[in-house]
């Protein structure tokens, strides 16, 4: 018995040593010029991750996480260093090629949810398969479904000022997985929620990326929520420690 969970074990480690980064960084940097003064918020960042893992990304206040998320996500380039999504240098895509991978390819949820609220819940969920054009129809129906799996059948033509701050937030999820892209980037998903509300959030999550194989990157500072995933990553100053 014990001669089969290492052979277990040792199969799992090789098909990880096997399979190729979703998501790599290579000694990333970001600076910001204020007046004359120059403000060094990452300071040589590295990492990868796997399709299908998950990683916590902890620290203090204005340890650069929020910067790192963004670059990773590709909503702002690093001063220095590169970005690898599916082994691709995304900086050196052009505008179509960046927002193709954000649209289809990369999902994010944040501590504030940037729901419209002159829209009800499928129109908010719709938005990203409208830009990927597909048609209205299409995408209300497609929307629809994802709002069911969030459990919020009963929500689906409310306006978000008529939702909890919980069924906010899953919205927000179903708006981020609408596409099904292969990677989660969360900002602080519960920062705005009571601890029942965000743990029925964190299990979701954490549900999506056992069972679809999503990658899924958090950054929090709830050291309870970071433990539940695979890894964690403690950054400091601009630097993992």
């Amino acid at each position: 018995m014990v001669l089969l969970v290492f052979k277990a074990i040792l199969l799992l480690f090789v098909i990880k040593k096997m399979m190729k980064p979703l998501l790599k960084i290579d000694d990333v940097h970001k600076d910001f010029r204020k007046k004359d003064q120059l403000i060094q918020i990452l300071k040589g960042v590295s990492l990868q991750i796997l399709p299908g893992e998950s990683l916590a990304i902890i620290g203090p206040s204005g340890a650069g996480k929020s910067t790192l998320l963004n670059i990773m996500g590709t909503l702002e380039p690093p001063s220095k260093g590169k970005v690898f999504f599916n082994e691709e240098d995304v900086f050196q895509m052009d505008e179509k090629g960046l927002n193709k991978i954000r649209n289809l390819e990369i999902g994010f949820v944040f501590q504030f949810h940037h729901l419209l609220f002159e829209f009800n819940a499928q129109e908010n969920v719709s938005i990203p398969a409208m830009i990927a054009g597909q048609d209205k129809r299409e995408s209300a129906d497609r929307a629809s479904i994802m709002l069911e799996k969030m459990g919020l059948q009963d929500r689906i033509y409310h306006r978000v000022g008529e939702l909890s701050g919980g069924e906010q937030q899953r919205v927000a999820i179903a708006r981020a997985l609408i596409m099904e892209p292969r990677l989660l980037l969360a900002d602080e998903p519960t920062g705005n929620l009571d601890k029942a509300t965000g743990d029925e959030i964190v299990k979701l999550l954490i549900e999506l990326n056992n069972e679809k194989g999503l990658a899924l990157i958090i950054v929090t500072h709830n050291i309870e929520l970071a433990e539940r995933l695979s890894r964690q990553l403690l950054l400091i100053d601009g630097k993992f420690v």
